[in-house]
């Protein structure tokens, strides 16, 4: 059945001009990235704890030294995260998949702020507390937010 005129304009509305293609594809594999990693956490405990323990103690098995209970918290923390970045990620995809198509500085915004209420608290408390490891992740994934979003935030307005 072939679409009618109402229903290509309608595609037509949502579609991505050819010069930001390549910043949306970078968005949604950056996102996708979002939620593979939250994911981990959620799903790989063991993983997941020696990553964070390489990462603030340069050994993988430091954090088992804390105990059992503490080990056990520390995995319910590190899946609770999991799951915040699960949905959080595919928040950011249903803006990337509508609302940033049809007004795309009102999806930078959403993207912005929501990126901006993460980093800000996450990083500052993970440099504060002595743990600047976490706070260096956090700048590798806001780097790699900010570079698509910049440009297409230039080329919304030239």
């Amino acid at each position: 059945m072939e679409a009618g005129p109402a229903d290509r304009s309608e595609e037509l509305e949502g579609a991505v001009p050819d010069s930001q293609k390549v910043w949306f594809t970078w968005l949604t594999v950056v996102t996708l990235g979002v939620i593979v990693f939250g994911l981990f956490l959620l799903t790989a405990p063991m993983l997941a704890r020696q990553w964070f323990s390489v990462l603030v103690y340069s050994s993988s098995d430091r954090i088992t030294d804390f105990g059992p209970e503490a080990v056990a918290y520390i995995e319910l923390a590190h899946a609770v995260m999991g799951a915040v970045m699960v949905g959080w990620g595919v928040a950011l995809l249903l803006v990337l998949r509508g609302p940033m198509r049809q007004n795309l500085m009102q999806g930078l915004a959403i993207f912005g702020i929501s990126l901006l209420a993460w980093f800000i608290p996450d990083t500052l408390f993970s440099v504060i507390s002595g743990f600047w490891e976490n706070g260096a992740q956090n700048l590798v994934f806001a780097v790699l937010f900010a570079i698509p979003l910049i440009a297409l935030y230039r080329q919304a307005r030239a």
